[in-house]
């Protein structure tokens, strides 16, 4: 079905076959749909928290490899594929504080490999709020929540654009 819009431009709606396939009979409800994601994850949530412990291990024994060896400009890769499986698992479990963080992280990574420059110990205040999320009486806050300190990792990204290397 087409649909004037204007006098030069016609609006098509395609049908797509997925959208076929979501309208078609028997399936089940969008609600099932969800409850049954939701129960899967709570099924693999510890195997999902032991890889976030992992990850967090990871990306700490990074910073101090980065600080021994400043040279050696590799950790910036891995430390940025680890922080990704972080924004990843936390967006899974809901972990919305270390989502926030590990996503503002990965942004900042993705700068610094294009060639801005970076403070090491910045991003180590990153990692460090990252262990602060991941403690049990952090785990269930939102960022809102904790205007102080979202808005303080935010002056330190806004300040790395504007620093030279360390």
């Amino acid at each position: 079905m087409t649909k004037k819009v204007s006098s030069n431009a016609t609006e098509f709606h395609v049908d797509t076959r997925f959208q076929q396939m979501a309208r078609r009979p028997g399936g089940i409800s969008r609600d099932e749909a969800i409850a049954r994601a939701q129960n899967q994850i709570d099924e693999v949530r510890p195997d999902l928290e032991a890889h976030l412990d992992r990850e967090l291990t990871k990306l700490a024994l990074l910073m101090d490899d980065a600080t021994e060896n400043p040279a050696n400009l590799r950790w910036i890769k891995d430390a940025n594929d680890h922080t990704r499986q972080l924004r990843n698992i936390g967006t899974t479990i809901g972990l919305e504080l270390l989502t926030h963080i590990a996503d503002t992280l990965c942004e900042m990574f993705d700068r610094i490999r294009k060639g801005e420059d970076y403070s090491l110990e910045s991003i180590k205040c990153y990692v460090d709020s990252l262990h602060l999320a991941r403690r049990g009486e952090y785990r269930n806050i939102k960022p809102e929540d904790v205007p102080e300190l979202t808005e303080g990792l935010r002056q330190v990204a806004e300040k790395l654009r504007r620093k030279t290397p360390v």
